[in-house]
């Protein structure tokens, strides 16, 4: 598609879609690559889920006015001695 028109082709440009586009040819996991697909795959959706996991349930949004908590289950009193 470049090149038609007044469109200019940049050199470096093209090699580099190039080699973008052929990335999978030459892929191999080694330390690096196996690290950021563990973490990408694994670590961070799993602390993802951990943070939804503890939040789920524990606020209610519906129906609430100016001063009232958000909290499900209000913290207990402090006790005043």
């Amino acid at each position: 598609m470049a090149g038609h028109g007044y469109t200019k082709t940049d050199p470096a440009v093209e090699r580099w879609n190039t080699m973008r586009e052929a990335v999978y040819k030459h892929f191999r996991f080694n330390a690096r690559t196996a690290r950021q697909s563990i973490l990408g795959m694994v670590v961070f959706p799993a602390a993802i889920f951990a943070v939804a996991y503890h939040q789920d349930m524990r606020w209610d949004w519906t129906g609430k006015r100016k001063g009232e908590p958000l909290a499900r289950v209000a913290p207990a009193p402090e006790a005043s001695d």
